[in-house]
This record gives structure tokens, sequence and C-alpha cells, in this order.
């Protein structure tokens, strides 16, 4: 059921909708006295921010609260602890000044593991003896730059891996208003050969303002692939079809392929309906008409995409729109995950499921994927070792690239989500120490095949 007419989507302007604007909208209406208060309270909390085109055209409104799309965009009351809803909810209803709402919501949100995997520690590099905001550094090759104006997105995710981003008040936020020291910094690191644009979401950015931040980042020689990430082709595809400067934006894609560069769109399509509406599709096709190939990924997210045949439709159809399948995560430890995440064996059942359904072309996907402090840690499956159930593990990007694709196994534990979970085979955790003495020297992936 759609709450409006809204037939011709290439007319909209993007506006968005918040906790609170959100009143003014159609679908206020449709919505119970108990999803209304969820949406004040978590909203408060962590980020919520819709808009016309998502609502209109993405959520089945006679599916509440079940619908994927609801409650991948919609705060779900069972994202806070129950004792931090009640309170936040008691002191809201109390008319709480100001002060103490604040100090409720830090309180609450630093619970919430704002920037997991050493972001803060481990990845923000320095340069000249000072740290470079707004930049990160995990990986030998790749760099992710978080542009100033990009910190923020045209609908967010409530399972958000990046909240923190968001939510205003004391949380440290990666951000630069400019990439000319980063530049400087990659002209120092000729290893770095790919950047990725992230946030937030880089494309809500301008075309001017986009160009400008890109322009001293394809000054250096060394950076051969531009990565954009966004969410836009999903929740806003107007950027690439109808919004004022969407025909410059694929015009500067083309100036940076026809300069040498391979321009990557990074797309985070979370499930099939997603691709459904005719503007989405063409919005691809205008991408990559630019030159630019298209690459999907997202995380498994339990209620909205916890089943194989949801992954099977979204990648075959990708392939059918000649987009390239390409990461299936799983859900971070960050933010509301006790409400979206899905014990690792289930998730790799999930994509073994749905990666056996898919043709060859669709077989580019790779999970299920944890960015844990190590690197990128993919579940392979699981073994017997000597009468012991473990899963069977390897990384597919690490902090040293020695530790590549070599594979290692951890107790199997029915209850883990996420890698910080795991054991090694006789009970420890997992520290880089350990990285360094098992993989610097053991068998590829492939030797062991």
């Amino acid at each position: 059921m759609s709450v409006v007419d809204s037939s011709d989507v290439t007319r909209e302007r993007w506006r968005p909708l918040d906790r609170r604007t959100i009143r003014q909208h159609p679908v206020w209406r449709h919505l119970d006295a108990a999803t209304r208060e969820t949406i004040d309270v978590v909203g408060r909390v962590l980020p919520f921010r819709t808009n016309a085109y998502v609502v209109e055209n993405l959520i089945d409104w006679d599916n509440l609260p079940d619908d994927p799309i609801f409650q991948l965009t919609f705060p779900q009351s069972g994202m806070l602890a129950p004792a931090d809803y009640a309170t936040l909810r008691d002191r809201i209803v109390g008319g709480a000044d100001r002060a103490t709402l604040d100090s409720t919501l830090t309180e609450i949100r630093y619970r919430l593991n704002p920037h997991p995997a050493g972001q803060l520690t481990a990845n923000v590099p320095t340069w000249r003896g000072q740290p470079l905001d707004g930049l990160q550094h995990k990986y030998r090759e790749t760099v992710l730059l978080f542009p100033a104006a990009g910190q923020t997105c045209h609908a967010y995710c409530t399972y958000c891996f990046r909240w923190a981003q968001f939510t205003g008040g004391d949380l440290p936020r990666f951000a630069t208003p400019t990439s000319d020291r980063a530049a400087a910094y990659l002209r120092a690191h000729p290893d770095v050969t790919d950047v990725l644009i992230t946030g937030g979401d880089p494309l809500v950015m301008s075309t001017a303002r986009l160009e400008a931040f890109l322009a001293p980042l394809l000054a250096v020689d060394t950076v051969r692939t531009l990565r954009l990430g966004t969410k836009a082709p999903a929740y806003w595809p107007q950027r690439f079809v109808s919004d004022p400067d969407a025909d410059d934006l694929l015009r500067l894609i083309e100036r940076i392929v026809e300069g040498g560069r391979h321009v990557a769109v990074m797309a985070h399509l979370s499930h099939p309906v997603e691709l459904e509406p005719a503007i989405a599709r063409r919005a691809l096709a205008r991408i990559r008409s630019a030159g630019a190939e298209v690459r999907l990924q997202a995380p498994l997210i339990r209620h909205v995409n916890d089943d194989p045949a949801l992954w099977a439709r979204l990648w075959a159809e990708a392939v059918r729109l000649g987009l390239v399948p390409y990461y299936l995560f799983v859900e971070r430890d960050t933010g509301p995950r006790h409400y979206f995440e899905v014990p690792l064996d289930r998730a790799w059942r999930i994509f073994q499921d749905a990666y056996s359904r898919v043709s060859g072309l669709a077989r580019t996907v790779r999970g299920p994927v944890m960015s844990a402090f190590p690197g990128k840690v993919r579940v392979l499956g699981r073994v017997d070792i000597a009468g012991h159930d473990a899963f069977v593990l390897d990384l597919l990007q690490a902090r040293d690239p020695a530790w590549v694709r070599r594979p290692f196994f951890a107790r199997f534990d029915p209850a883990a989500t996420f890698f910080d979970h795991l054991r090694t085979l006789d009970g420890q955790p997992f520290e880089l120490a350990w990285f360094a003495e098992h993989l610097q020297h053991a068998p590829t992936v492939e030797a062991t095949v």
C-alpha cells in the first residue's frame, strides 16, 4: 500500500524526514501510538532520517512492523536495551530538562560502542606529527576519506555501522573539510592505489563540492582507483537521474575514467525491493554508462534480509543489471547490534545456501565477512579437528598483508555473532601477536585446496 500518489518520482526534490518532520507527512496517520513513541525515543539516541522516496516507494504499509524496508529505516523499540528505553521515555514524558536528557543520551550512546575495531586508536595515521582527521589507513593499498560535507545520508539505515557520525553530542567524528593533507599523505605512501570516499554518503554533496574535494586526490599519480561508498541508488536514485546536477555528476565520473582512473561505485543494496523501482534501475544504468563499475554490498541483518532466497534474488538481479556482487557482511559490533545480529553459524549457512542458488557470474560475492580489528575476517565453513568442532576462517584484508588468505581455526561457538566472541582452538582470545605468530608463514587458501 502506498500512502500517497508518487507516480512521478523524477519531479521530487530531496527533503529529509526525521523524528520531527515525519509528523507532517501522510505516513504519520498510518502509525500507531507505540510506533510514534518509538520514533521519538529511539530517534533521539540513534539517527533517524528517511525521505519521501523511501516512504512512498519501498515500504509496504500493509505489512507493518515486519516490512523489511520499514525495519531497515524506521526505529524499532528493540534497538535499545529495555532499561535504557524505559529510562529515556520516562524522562521525556516527565519533561526532563535539556541537560538531563543530553546526559542520558550520552550514557546510552557510549554503551553502544560507537567506534569499533580500533577506528580511533589504530586506523588514523599521523602526518608530520599530527593525526590526519577524516582519514583511515588500515590496509596497505586502501585509504578511507570522510569529507565533512558528506557526513550525512539521504536516509539512515537502522543498523548503521557509522551511526556515531550523525548523532551530534560529544561523540568523536571522522571528517575533513578538504583533501589537501590527504593528498600529501598519499604522495608519501605510493603503495596506496585505492581511495574510498565514504561517510555518511559522499553523494549527498553537490557535484561541484565533490569535484573540488576529489581534485587534489586525482593529482596523485599513484591513486588508480576511486571508490564512492553510497546508498543513493537505493534511497535517492534521483541523484543520478533528475537532481539538478545529476548530469554534472555523470560527466565528472566520465572525466575521471577518461583520465585513466577506475571508478567503483560501492552501492549498499540490502534487499531486492530496492532494485524494483524503474528509477533505481535507470540510475544504475546511467552510472554504468558513465564508465563506472557498480559493486553491491550490505550486511546480513535480522528482520531485514536474513533469508537466503532474498540474497539469491538480489545477486541474480544485480548481475542481470550489470552489477558485481561484492560482499555480504556480518552485523558489526556497534550500535543496536543485539537487535540485528545473526549467529555466525547461521550467517554462514545463509550465505552458502544463497551462493548455491546463483550462477557463477554472481559468485564474485564474498561472505560472510566481519570488519574486525585484525582485518576482514571471512567464515569459510566448519570442520572437525581431532574431535573438536571448529570454524574455518581466513582474512580477505589484514593489517599485515602477509596474513591474507591464510586459513585458521576458531572453536565453534553456536552463540557467537562476531569475531571478538571467538577463541583459538586452545581457548585463547585472538590477539594481533597470535596472527603474527601463526599466519605469517602458513599455507594460503589456494595451497590448501
